[in-house]
C-alpha cells in the first residue's frame, strides 16, 4: 500500500527557526515519489501563502496548496453550519483571511459566533467583549486548545488558554476545531483524496498529532525531534504506530502491520521498517 502524510510542522520540520536535519530531503522524496501530504498547523496567525513563503525560505519546496491550517478547517465549518455569517474574531491576518475566503463577515456587534485564535495584538477590552457576546448567546469557538504556543524565547499562551477565560467567564465551552479534532484532521485528509488506511499522521505531540490520528484510525508516527520524550509515553493509554528520532528516519518502503491500539508496544524503525501485529 502507498500511504500519504499529513505532517505536523514545529518539531517535525523545523523547530524555531532551523530545519530539522533531514526534513529537507524526506520532502524532497516525497515530491520525487508524487507521493501525496499536507503540511498541517494549529497555528491560525498566518495564511497559507505566508506558511508556504516560511518553508521556501528555510529550503523546502512548498506552495499554498501544500499547507492545511486550523484556520481553514476552522473558516470551512462555519460556513457549513452558518453559510454567510459573521463571527467576531480574537486573531490575526490568517483566521481573517480565510473568514472572508469562505464568505464570513467580522463584525464587532451581534455576531453569529465568536472565534478565538493565536495572536500577539489580543487587549483584555478584546476578552471583555467577547464574554459579553458569548454571554448574549453568540457561539464560542477556538481553532485550537493548545494552552500554550513555543517559541524560541520560550512559550507563550495559546489559543486554549485564550479561550479558557472566555469559558471560565461565560460557563460556556468552546468547541475546536484543530488538531486533534475529526474537523481538522477529517477535511485534510479528504482534500487529499485518500481513505484512513492510507493516511499517515506524522508529529511531535501525543496530545493533539498522535491523539487525532489514532482517534480516526490513520496510522501514525511518532517524532522524537519536537516536544515529547520515550518517557512521557507512559503517561497515555493510546500508543503511535511507529516511534522515530524525526522524519530523516521514515524509510523509503514503509510498511505496517495491523497495530494493537490498547497496547504500548511502539517500535523504533530505525532498525526494523515493519511494524508487524502485535495481537
Amino acid at each position: 500500500m502507498k500511504y500519504g502524510f499529513l505532517l505536523d510542522m514545529d518539531g517535525v520540520i523545523y523547530r524555531g527557526s532551523k530545519l530539522i536535519p533531514g526534513a529537507k530531503s524526506f520532502i524532497r522524496r516525497l515530491h520525487e515519489t508524487d507521493t501525496r501530504f499536507l503540511f498541517l498547523t494549529n497555528n491560525s496567525q498566518r495564511t497559507r501563502r505566508d506558511v508556504a513563503m516560511k518553508l521556501c525560505r528555510m529550503g523546502i519546496e512548498a506552495t499554498e496548496r501544500d499547507i492545511f491550517t486550523c484556520s481553514m478547517a476552522t473558516a470551512r465549518f462555519v460556513a457549513q453550519q452558518k453559510p454567510g455569517g459573521s463571527a467576531y474574531v480574537i486573531g490575526e491576518g490568517g483566521l481573517l483571511n480565510a473568514l472572508h475566503l469562505n464568505g464570513y463577515s467580522v463584525v464587532e456587534e451581534n455576531p453569529d459566533y465568536v472565534i478565538v485564535g493565536e495572536g500577539r495584538t489580543m487587549t483584555f477590552e478584546m476578552i471583555e467583549k467577547a464574554v459579553r457576546l458569548v454571554d448574549g448567546g453568540a457561539r464560542l469557538i477556538a481553532t485550537n486548545l493548545d494552552p500554550n504556543c513555543p517559541t524560541e524565547a520560550g512559550i507563550r499562551p495559546g489559543c486554549g488558554a485564550i479561550a479558557a477565560m472566555i469559558e471560565s467567564a461565560t460557563g460556556k465551552k468552546a468547541f475546536s476545531v484543530g488538531k486533534p479534532s475529526p474537523v481538522m484532521m477529517r477535511a485534510a485528509r479528504k482534500q487529499l483524496g485518500l481513505t484512513s488506511e492510507e493516511t499517515v499522521m506524522v508529529g511531535d505531540t501525543m496530545e493533539t498529532d498522535i491523539l487525532g490520528g489514532v482517534s480516526l484510525s490513520y496510522r501514525t508516527i511518532l517524532v522524537m525531534s519536537g516536544g515529547t520524550s520515550r518517557e512521557d509515553l507512559q503517561d497515555f493509554a493510546y500508543s503511535p504506530d511507529l516511534i522515530l528520532d524525526s522524519v530523516a528516519d521514515i524509510p523509503e518502503t514503509l510498511s505496517f502491520g495491523e497495530p494493537n491500539r490498547s497496547s504500548n508496544r511502539s517500535r523504533n524503525v530505525s532498525s526494523d521498517y515493519t511494524l508487524a501485529p502485535t495481537g
